[in-house]
């Protein structure tokens, strides 16, 4: 085992006006009282075995930089263990480990010495970390005028020459322009292939699919739900979905007798299940209009991250909407033969005014779609290879 932690558990001491910072410190020098404490992690149990790839996923404040400092030994736990067998790459925040006042050729030499590395061969990989970093002069500039994304190139570069048994980072590749992305992953898809073991947080659903084999899901403090990389990014990016429409919901204007949305469904769609790739999708509702006029509907279909797939409107296409009466309209629209690849998704429906201009009413329904395909991106294109 490489990595384990048991009931792994971390919390702060609650100090953040100057009067709690000056009654936690007396009630440390004098041992009077019960210090109010934060916690950050409760209860966490992983392990992490040699060439695992694990990723970690989570809103701000979840606690996994936190874990990553456990983990690492950088914070001692408030309960719990955690144990690392190997040796140790890790890139956390940002310019740790750097001198600010050395130059940068400077800092790799003191930076791979505090790894273990010996002189001979620094001196041999010097070169070899000074192009993958690629910020040209600026090699013999002080850190400290460095950019973030220089920074991070440094420490990154350093951390490909020694190959740690395990690697660790923290949103490295939010940082730096998109060919240094592709260049970190790139080298850590090859460092997982070789053997490698990769403990990685990032916002990036994609680079948690692509590089790696485990996934966690962090919320506030605890795992809420860990195992396929798919599955549980696809869970997380529906939840944060799930939690953006309700605050727009909660601050929306609800006065007045405007058109409003009275059923939106999925016909024939069982949440247990899910659909297959290609299957068809039925969606039906209807929509309450005041002045018994028919109103204008826009639906569509959303990734659940809230990356847009397709809308359109009826009057755009032509669709006639039926009346139910009592200011009633119906809709039912069918998507045949759905070519969206694997992943969660919502139906969206808007309720316009007759006139198309002003929409007064929103829903959204989730459906899962199922299949054991490997392309990426958004949807299956028919294609030939000649």
């Amino acid at each position: 085992m490489l990595v384990e932690a048991r009931n792994l558990s971390k919390a702060y001491p609650l100090s953040s006006t100057p009067a709690q910072r000056a009654g936690a410190l007396w009630k440390i020098l004098t041992g009077q009282g019960h210090i109010q404490r934060k916690p950050v992690l409760q209860d966490i149990s992983l392990q992490v075995e040699p060439g695992q790839s694990v990723g970690i996923i989570g809103r701000n404040g979840a606690g996994k930089s936190t874990l990553l400092k456990l983990i690492t030994g950088v914070l001692n736990p408030s309960g719990g263990t955690v144990r690392c067998n190997g040796s140790v790459g890790a890139l956390l925040e940002l310019g740790a480990g750097f001198q600010p006042e050395l130059t940068g050729r400077q800092n790799i030499v003191m930076s791979a010495a505090l790894y273990g590395a010996d002189v001979d061969f620094i001196a041999e990989q010097q070169e070899q970390i000074i192009e993958f970093a690629g910020i040209g002069a600026y090699i013999d500039e002080p850190v400290r005028h460095y950019s973030s994304g220089m920074v991070v190139r440094l420490g990154f570069a350093i951390i490909s020459v020694l190959k740690p048994d395990l690697l660790v980072t923290d949103e490295v590749l939010a940082v730096g322009d998109i060919a240094f992305q592709r260049q970190c992953t790139r080298w850590m898809d090859r460092y997982v292939s070789d053997g490698g073991t990769l403990l990685l947080v990032s916002h990036s659903a994609y680079h948690i699919q692509k590089l790696c084999s485990h996934a966690l899901w962090l919320h506030e403090g605890t795992i809420r739900q860990e195992g396929d990389p798919a599955v549980v990014t696809q869970a997380y990016q529906a939840w944060v979905e799930a939690e953006r429409r309700a605050q727009i919901e909660a601050k929306s204007d609800t006065s007045g007798d405007h058109c409003r949305i009275v059923e939106h469904q999925l016909i024939g769609y069982q949440k247990s299940q899910g659909i297959e790739v290609g299957q068809d999708l039925v969606v039906t509702g209807s929509i309450y209009s005041p002045d018994g006029r028919e109103p204008v509907v826009a639906v569509g279909i959303v990734r659940a991250d809230g990356t847009p797939v397709y809308g359109t409107t009826n009057q755009a296409e032509g669709g006639q909407l039926h009346a139910l009466g009592k200011n009633r309209w119906r809709f039912t629209v069918k998507y045949p033969n759905l070519p969206l690849l694997p992943g969660t998704y919502e139906s969206t429906m808007l309720a316009m005014d007759p006139e198309g201009l002003q929409v007064w009413d929103s829903s959204a329904s989730s459906f899962v779609i199922r299949g054991q395909l490997r392309q990426l991106g958004l949807c299956r294109l028919r294609m030939e290879w000649d």
